[in-house]
């Protein structure tokens, strides 16, 4: 009995995860994450003070400086150095690339945001950004900054990373490693990486040299790949090629939203769990066809330098390859204590190769998921198959159930948000993730030989993808889906110290059982109150103003579960998460004020999962890039659009529309696209409401000299312009509002809304709300009155 102990203590500490490197990596993170918001004579000075530091600890623990420490002392001792080492090593590496970044020719010139000549080589693929309002999109490039040319003469050589920022579409086509140059303009980044300065130009790159061979095969096969997916359905056609190789170039906007609502976002780029896939695919294949050890180390090699080509050996993908063999070995093995120093290893070997990996939240997930991955699957699995699952499907829930737990303080962080359907959502994606991965990356493969085959291969690999989009879009419905919680480093630490807590709660049976009690009753208790009884939409309400941003959306309930929208907002989950906030399932009429960016660029979201009857807009059609996207958004859907006028009616159940404005065409004006908006009065359970869009003073006084004041009067009154300065007083005297909304982004810089118009409108009687403080804001009908209520709380009397 007594010799048993022994032998059970020495079996489970060789069980027990090594992570005597565990501290060397964290440090090291941390440090070069610091170094990035520091200057380079700070982390010298930090990696200076780390160095004394850890040499005098280690004199210590030698003995050298006086009596030797215990054993437990020497342990804890030893993790202290290694500490300090991470923080040295940490700080130096990122302290010598900010020296870089932040060298005195460089920054005079982005300073002076001068004009430059440069050569630069690509580092990654360009990429589409959102332009300013009624522009099509700019082109974000990752450079490095070989040569520039000042126009005074001046020459700064480099290499420094930079962005490019473009606008013409010749861009696009470029590989990564490709050298060209270009003429522009020189701006400070935004900080916190290790970007030097940001390139603006509208001229055409020219080519000083061709990519690499690994490049430009790359380039073929993903281009192969993206032709073979074009006969596919738009939602699983776009995804295909993100899934695969991390191409989210035709990825629809609203299957984008749905991934990030349900935690599957990391299924569009490349990642751990790519590699992991393609890599053991091969090895099953080695082992089916009996090949010996060396033989399938081999193959696994190859294959995964081929799909690194694949998907472009940038430094995110050499990261994803790297945490994703070392989780492949992991389970290759069946346990964690291996596998853990080399996790620990490559952490510090990335970051001290490239230490803006450090501020990446793709590193961070991807780390995270890696280490649930050897930290928490293994155990999971083995307890479920001592409770009777199968092998198979306690490997499927223990795995994706680890990595979601890892990344939820990160992912929390981030969005200020905790997903309950995250875990849910990824088990049942689990499946289809590895069929669709492997037969897309052959279908690449096969594209330049065999197009037809390619096209086949992309067919089968459709189903899965599509799966892959009905699990996002219906997670995404869930109401409650997602609770809200503290953003940032906050919000992240309180998470990570409450899922450790319960952790190890869960060791203990009585704890276990009180923490299943609890979760039960969250779910059947708290959750159904949270659904049927969260107050929102308010009964009686007549109109809601959405939080979007910095953009405009309305809705007018027109029946339960129908409503009219006017105006989109900027990007589509605003306005689709407002819209199922409010239960909307139909919308029979989509207005659109006018085309700006502001007020179209979420239409897709309005289509989201909704049927829509139809789309009118404003005679202006300019900006012709906004116009273009709302009639793409209407032609997917099989919607009509019509161009209509002042005088147009439109009628339907609770609604009455009325377009008041503008008058006749305005040309000439400060922003012809905003004067000519379509202004509506609208009349919802005998509530007067005035829809102005963006109208300017032009439009305004036009308004008041050609349209009966009657027309004009409202009780609500939709603030132009998101409360800009450019208001007619005598127009909102006509109006004379009891509530005064007014969509607003917060923290925008354009001033608005204007602080002497939010003045003028109380001081004439109107109870003023504002979407950027008050989020989501509805006017209620009650009694004979109004009243405003915000999401989820009530706010002012019955006026």
């Amino acid at each position: 009995m007594d010799g048993s102990r022994p032998v059970d203590g020495d079996a489970a500490q060789r069980d027990a995860p090594d992570l005597r490197l565990a501290g060397l990596a964290v440090a090291a993170w941390l440090a070069a994450l610091a170094g990035l918001h520091l200057s380079a004579r700070a982390s010298v000075w930090l990696a200076a003070v780390a160095a004394a530091l850890a040499l005098l600890a280690g004199l210590h623990l030698g003995g050298v400086l006086g009596r030797r420490p215990g054993a437990v002392a020497r342990r804890y001792g030893w993790i202290a150095v290694a500490v300090l080492l991470g923080v040295l090593c940490g700080a130096a590496a990122t302290g010598a690339r900010v020296a870089v970044r932040d060298a005195a020719p460089v920054r005079a010139l982005v300073t002076d945001r001068a004009p430059v000549t440069a050569e630069l080589v690509l580092r990654d693929d360009p990429r589409a950004i959102r332009g300013a309002p009624g522009r099509p999109p700019m082109l974000l490039v990752r450079v490095d900054l070989i040569r520039l040319t000042g126009s005074g003469g001046t020459r700064v050589t480099g290499p420094v990373r930079a962005l490019v920022l473009a606008t013409d579409p010749s861009w696009r086509p470029l590989l990564p490693g490709q050298r060209v140059t270009s003429r522009g303009r020189l701006s400070a980044p935004r900080g916190g990486d290790l970007t030097a300065a940001v390139l603006s130009t509208a001229d055409p790159p020219t080519l000083r040299g061709d990519a690499s061979w690994p490049q430009r095969a790359a380039g073929v096969l993903r281009a192969g790949l993206q032709r073979a997916c074009e006969p596919l359905p738009d939602a699983p056609g776009g995804l295909l090629p993100g899934l695969v190789v991390g191409d989210t170039s035709r990825l629809l906007p609203e299957v984008e939203e749905d991934f990030r609502a349900t935690g599957m976002t990391h299924l569009n780029a490349v990642s751990g769990s790519n590699v992991a896939i393609v890599v053991g695919a091969v090895l099953l294949l080695a082992r089916w066809a009996r090949a010996g050890p060396r033989t399938a180390a081999v193959l696994c090699v190859l294959a995964l330098v081929g799909f690194v080509i694949l998907v472009r050996p940038s430094p995110s993908v050499v990261r994803a390859a790297a945490m994703g063999a070392i989780g492949l070995a992991a389970l290759a093995a069946g346990r964690s204590r291996s596998a853990l120093p080399a996790l620990a290893a490559a952490v510090t070997g990335l970051v001290l190769y490239d230490p803006e990996l450090a501020g990446d939240p793709g590193f961070a997930l991807s780390v995270c998921a890696t280490g649930g991955l050897l930290l928490l699957a293994p155990g999971w699995r083995d307890a479920l198959r001592r409770r009777g699952v199968p092998a198979g499907l306690a490997e499927a829930l223990a795995v994706p159930a680890a990595a979601q737990l890892a990344c939820g303080p990160v992912i929390a962080g981030l969005s200020a948000t905790v997903s309950l359907v995250a875990v849910p959502a990824n088990l049942l994606a689990v499946p289809a993730v590895a069929p669709a991965t492997v037969l897309g990356v052959l279908a690449a493969v096969l594209s330049p030989l065999w197009p037809g085959g390619a096209e086949f291969l992309a067919w089968l690999a459709s189903w899965p993808a599509r799966w892959l989009v009905a699990v996002a879009g219906y997670g995404a419905d869930l109401p409650a889906g997602n609770l809200p919680w503290a953003g940032g480093a906050a919000g992240a630490l309180l998470l990570a110290a409450v899922s450790v807590a319960l952790l190890l709660a869960f060791q203990r049976r009585r704890a276990r059982r009180l923490i299943a009690v609890v979760a039960v009753a969250v779910v059947l208790g708290a959750v159904p109150v949270r659904l049927l009884a969260s107050g929102w939409p308010p009964r009686g309400w007549v109109v809601v103003a959405c939080a979007v941003g910095q953009g405009d959306a309305v809705v007018l309930p027109v029946a339960a579960g129908r409503a009219v929208v006017v105006d989109a907002g900027p990007e589509p989950s605003g306005v689709d998460a407002c819209l199922r906030r409010l239960r909307v399932r139909e919308v029979p009429l989509l207005v659109v004020s006018h085309f700006h960016v502001d007020h179209v660029g979420g239409v897709s979201g309005v289509f989201r999962g909704r049927r829509v009857g139809a789309v009118v807009g404003p005679s202006w059609s300019e900006p012709p890039y906004g116009a273009a996207q709302v009639r793409e958004a209407a032609r997917r859907a099989g919607t009509p659009v019509a161009p209509v006028q002042a005088g147009w009616r439109w009628r339907a159940g609770a609604v009455d529309l009325d377009a008041v404005g503008p008058p006749y065409p305005l040309r000439g004006s400060r922003s012809d696209p905003n004067n000519n908006s379509l202004v509506l009065a609208a009349t919802v359970d005998g509530v007067r409401i005035l829809l102005t869009g963006d109208a300017e003073t032009e439009e305004q006084r036009a308004m008041l000299e050609t349209t009966p004041a009657a027309r004009i009067r409202a009780d609500v009154l939709k603030v132009a312009h998101h409360g800009s300065a450019y208001q007619d007083p005598e127009f909102l005297a006509a109006v004379r509002p009891a509530v005064a909304l007014v969509c607003v982004g917060v923290g925008n810089d354009y001033g608005h809304p204007d602080a002497g118009l939010l003045d003028r409108l109380s001081r004439g009687g109107a109870r003023v709300s504002r979407t950027d403080t008050d989020g989501d804001i509805a006017a209620v009908r009650v009694g004979g009155g109004l009243a405003v209520v915000k999401r989820g709380a009530e706010a002012g009397r019955p006026r």
